[in-house]
This record gives C-alpha cells, structure tokens and sequence, in this order.
C-alpha cells in the first residue's frame, strides 16, 4: 500500500509540474515536507520523479512506439513514469504494469497494453540525443564545444542523481564549487567581492580564510539567502548587498569573483528539468551578460588585485570565447595559472568535466591585474 501511495505522489508531483510549470526542485521537496512516506519511499519518488523528468525525451519515445493516437496529459504522464520504472529503474514489469494500472482510470487498457510491449521490447534508439534525453540543440552544441567522447560522457553522468558533498560546516555544496572558492585564493584581512553570491556557499568558503567579503545579488530575496547561510555557518566576514553586478556600491578589492548567470549545461544532474527550460538563444544572451558583469568586475579590481571567473555551463560561448574577449579587452589583466588535475586547462583557464571527479561541470579562469 505504500508503494502504490509513493507513486501516486510521484505521480501527482509530475502533474503540477508539467501543468503548472513548476520548478522540480522546489515543487518535490514542499510536497514531501508534507507527506507521511518513511525515508525508503521518499528516496524512491524522488528517484522516480527527477528521472522521469531528466528522461522524458527518451520515455515519451519509448512509449510511442506503440501508441496509435493522440495521449492526454494525464495518461502521458502515467506512460512516462511507467517507461522510466522499466527500461531505467530496472523496476520488475508485473510491478510497473499493475501500479501503473491502478493510476491510469480511464486509460488503464491502453496503459496496460503499451507498457506491456515496452517491457517485452528492446529499445532501438533512433540517435544518441533520444537515447539520453537531450534536446538535439544542447547535444549538438556540447558535442561541438568539447568533442563526441567527452561529451558523451558528460550527458551520461548529467543523467545520474548528483553525488551529495557536505563541509566541516554542515553547508552541503558541491566539490567544484567548493574547488573554485578555494582558487580565489582569499587572504586574512583583504577585501573580496563576490558579486554574484547567491546562495552564499563560494561566500561563506573564501570568509573562512578571514577575508572579508562583500556578498551581493541583484534580488532581495537571494541576498537574504546569502545573509542566512552566513549566519548558519558562522561566517561573520560576510557582509551582504543588494544590488546589480554590473553596478555594484562597490570601490576597490583585492579579489573579486564574477560567479556569473550562465546556461547551466554542466549542472543538469542537479537541475531536472532545466535542459527543458534553456534554450539555445540564451545562451548568446548570457554571454553578453557575462561580458558586462566582468567589465564591471575589473572595475573593481587594485593594481596586483585579483579576478576569477566561474560558471557552471560547458559552452565555448560562455568560456573560452568569453577568455579570448577578456583578453582583447583588458590587456592588463594577466593569466593566472590554472588549477591542475582534475581540471584540464582550456584556453587561459580550465574546465572540470562532470565525469573527472564527479562534480558538477564548471569553468574558472583567474586574472591578474598589472601594478604590483
């Protein structure tokens, strides 16, 4: 009985989100926060409903094969969820095929005889983006951008639940941000910049050291978000602001780090549905974005005074060719040398790929201002 209630959850958390375009990381957690379901059944719906969002692409082409005419939403969703459980979950076929029954009202015919022929067909995919549930335009640029293999490789690991790191402090965030807070190199008594803080975990890491760190997000609400944290963990060094990074009420740093808005394309394990959000135009956008938060960044900058870059995407548009405008434009500020293993060097800075370590895809690039 308390399968059957996991699914129905599972199921009716698909609903909202599809219907009413929702955000899956914060429509999930609310609606567990208010069930009855131990922590087994929590896990399992949480499995069942990232990763059917994360596969939709490849579940809808399982499902249509076999399907004559047009599905209404709920019986779409009741397939999707069924396709996932067999082909991804390795879910035994009577158990899919009964639940999924028992949900389908209406439909339960129709759902039962479709997911019957999936469970007892091989799947023959038509092409690698169907296969893993990407939009052709995020697989074919990826592909371009970093080459078949490691691109391949990366959308696999993207298709996998994120593995969960937590700090001394109880913070939980990932590795390569944790990595790339700890490349900005903050020192005791300096005055750092974080311009794009929100959440606050890079902020919260670089006060640590004892530096002191201005904290900023564009909305109110995110930088109460940065100000929480930083009294959760103990970080008084955090001083936070509202305001826009491309004109922050900011003088001078020794350090700043421009963790800018960016596509996302290297955290989508993290992020279910957000490979269905982005769309190719925006990445164009928010590289120009990215362009004007870095002219307002070296701004900040003193002679000998420091800039990292960072954003958790994968696009030569958001990284290296961001790098070869930086360069152009502020011949002043110098390379720093690039992290090492498990980052690999692109251009002046380094990417670290999803597969390497296991961590989210991200880029970082240090400068250095002339002067000192």
């Amino acid at each position: 009985m308390k399968v059957d209630q996991a699914r129905k959850l599972a199921l009716d958390t698909l609903s909202r989100i599809e219907r009413a375009d929702a955000y899956a990381n914060l429509q999930l957690p609310a609606t567990l926060s208010r069930s009855r379901l131990d922590e087994r059944d929590r896990a399992f719906v949480t499995e069942l409903v990232y990763g059917t969002i994360r596969m939709r692409r490849a579940c809808d082409w399982l499902v249509d094969r076999f399907v004559q005419r047009e599905l209404d939403a709920p019986t779409r969703d009741v397939l999707r969820m069924g396709a996932y459980q067999l082909q991804l979950m390795g879910t035994p076929a009577y158990a899919v095929v009964s639940t999924s029954v028992e949900l389908a009202g209406r439909a339960s015919r129709l759902v039962e005889a479709v997911l019957r022929r999936v469970a007892d067909s091989d799947p023959d995919w038509p092409d690698d983006a169907t296969r893993l549930s990407y939009p052709d335009w995020i697989f074919d640029r990826l592909v371009e951008d970093l080459g078949r293999d490691d691109a391949l490789a990366a959308m696999e690991l993207m298709n996998k639940a994120p593995t969960v790191h937590e700090r001394p402090d109880g913070y939980v965030q990932d590795l390569a941000s944790q990595w790339t807070a700890r490349y900005v190199g903050a020192q005791a008594g300096e005055r750092v910049a974080d311009l794009c803080a929100a959440p606050g975990g890079k902020a919260t890491l670089m006060a640590e050291a004892g530096a002191f760190v201005a904290a900023g997000d564009v909305r109110r609400n995110r930088a109460a978000l940065v100000r929480d944290n930083a009294r959760r963990v103990g970080a008084p060094g955090v001083a936070t602001f509202v305001g826009d990074g491309r004109s922050p009420p900011l003088r001078v740093a020794d350090r700043v780090l421009v963790d800018a808005p960016c596509s996302g394309l290297g955290v989508l394990r993290r992020r279910p549905d957000a490979r269905w959000r982005i769309t190719a135009d925006a990445v164009d956008e928010l590289a120009d974005l990215q362009r004007q938060l870095l002219t307002s960044a070296a701004g900040l900058v003193r002679p000998g005074g420091s800039l990292v870059y960072s954003v958790c995407t994968l696009t030569a548009a958001e990284t290296v060719a961001v790098d070869e405008w930086l360069a152009q434009r502020y011949p002043d500020l110098v390379a720093e040398p690039p992290p090492g293993r498990p980052w690999q060097p692109r251009g002046r800075g380094a990417f670290l790929l999803p597969q390497t370590a296991d961590t989210d895809g991200m880029y970082v690039l240090g400068l250095r201002r002339k002067g000192e």
